[in-house]
């Protein structure tokens, strides 16, 4: 995905990368209440426990902490509820077929406004083995031991 002048890096998940191999992106709006948008906006939610779901031909948003709006009082909203993801019917098609596939997780990696809009950054990811993330480890070190050399 190309980074837009626009986009608003509200939230973003660092141990998505680590624990998955990413195979694919989707972008797809958030359907928010009013005091949800307004927590968002302050930056007020995690993803790290996060991931999507689909069911009936929607995707749902499970388990991503939004807290409640100081100013909210009565009307606030439940900081775990399941959010409704809007994406195109064939991109949901897609990630129920991928959702289907064993050892395939459905994970969110970012979410950011656009042209005022919550957008989340949804990927498909294949878990990985202990020793992938060492093998990811050692070779970010390689590469940055190699940057500091010709640095100096």
């Amino acid at each position: 995905m190309k980074k837009e002048k626009n986009e608003n890096l509200i939230a973003q998940n660092k141990k998505a990368h680590h624990d998955y191999f990413i195979k694919e992106t989707y972008e797809a709006g958030i359907a928010l209440t009013g005091t949800e948008i307004k927590s968002v906006r302050a930056r007020r939610i995690n993803l790290r426990d996060g991931y999507v779901q689909i069911i009936n031909g929607s995707a749902f948003l499970e388990n991503v902490h939004i807290s409640e709006y100081k100013q909210g009082n009565r009307y606030n909203h439940e900081p775990l509820r399941s959010r409704r993801l809007l994406l195109h019917k064939k991109e949901l098609a897609r990630l129920a077929k991928d959702q289907s596939a064993l050892g395939i997780a459905i994970i969110p990696l970012k979410v950011y406004l656009k042209h005022g809009f919550a957008k989340v950054l949804i990927g498909v990811g294949q878990g990985k083995k202990k020793y992938d993330k060492r093998e990811t480890i050692k070779k970010r070190d390689q590469e940055r031991e190699i940057r500091r050399q010709y640095k100096i």
